[in-house]
C-alpha cells in the first residue's frame, strides 16, 4: 500500500515536472525567445492567442532598414570626407609639383646665365691672352728691327696698339735689365705723334684694352 502511494507520488511528481517544463517552453516561444511554434500551434489556437514572431521589434523589416540606411549614409559620408581629402592632398600635391618645376627653371635659368658669364669670361681671358702674346711677339721682332724700320711699322698702327708695344717692351727691358727702345722710337717719330702717344700714356692705366 505504502509502495503504491510512493508511486503515486513520483508520477503526480513527473507529470508536475513535464507541466512546468511545458509551460516555460510555452512562454519562452510566446516571448520569441525560444522557437517551438510548430509544437504549440495547436496549445496557442486553443486559447485564442497570438505567438510572438521570431523576429522581435528590434529586428523587424523596417529598423532593419532603418539601420541599413544608416549604415549607406555613414560610409557615404566616409566616402565623401575620403574624396575630399584626397582632392584636398592631389591638389596640395599639384601646387607643390609647381613650386618645385618653377624653382628648377630658376635654377636652370641661373645656370645657364652662370655659363654664359664663363664662357664670356673665357672668352675674353683667350682674347687678352692672345692679345697679350701677339703684342709680346710685335715687340720682340720691332727690336730686332732698325730703329726707322721699327717707327714706320708702329706709325701704321693705332695709337692704343703703339701704347701696348711700349709698355710691353718697358716691361721686357726691365726684366732683362738692359735699355728700353721706347725712347729711341719716340725720338723717331712725328712730334705731334709722340706727343699724343706720351699723353695717352701717362692718362691711361696700364693694361691691355
Amino acid at each position: 500500500m505504502a509502495r503504491s502511494r510512493g508511486i503515486g507520488k513520483s508520477i503526480a511528481l513527473l507529470f508536475l515536472i513535464l507541466a512546468i517544463i511545458l509551460g516555460g517552453l510555452l512562454w519562452f516561444d510566446y516571448l520569441g525567445i525560444i522557437k517551438a511554434k510548430s509544437i504549440f500551434a495547436p496549445v496557442y489556437k486553443l486559447f485564442g492567442l497570438q505567438p510572438q514572431t521570431s523576429v522581435s521589434a528590434t529586428s523587424s523589416k523596417p529598423l532593419q532598414a532603418n539601420l541599413e540606411d544608416d549604415r549607406l549614409a555613414k560610409r557615404l559620408e566616409a566616402l565623401e570626407i575620403r574624396s575630399q581629402e584626397l582632392d584636398k592632398r592631389e591638389s596640395d600635391i599639384a601646387r607643390s609639383e609647381n613650386a618645385n618645376e618653377a624653382i628648377a627653371r630658376e635654377l636652370e635659368d641661373r645656370q645657364k646665365s652662370q655659363e654664359e658669364r664663363e664662357k664670356t669670361f673665357n672668352n675674353e681671358v683667350k682674347k687678352y691672352d692672345d692679345r697679350s702674346t701677339n703684342i709680346e711677339q710685335i715687340s720682340t721682332y720691332l727690336q730686332n728691327m732698325p730703329p726707322k724700320t721699327a717707327v714706320e711699322q708702329l706709325l701704321g698702327m693705332d695709337d692704343q696698339d703703339i701704347i701696348d708695344i711700349f709698355r710691353k717692351t718697358d716691361a721686357q727691358a726691365l726684366a732683362s735689365n738692359t735699355a728700353s727702345m721706347t725712347s729711341v722710337w719716340l725720338m723717331n717719330m712725328p712730334s705731334e705723334r709722340a706727343a699724343v702717344i706720351q699723353r695717352k700714356m701717362a692718362s691711361k692705366p696700364e693694361k691691355l684694352d
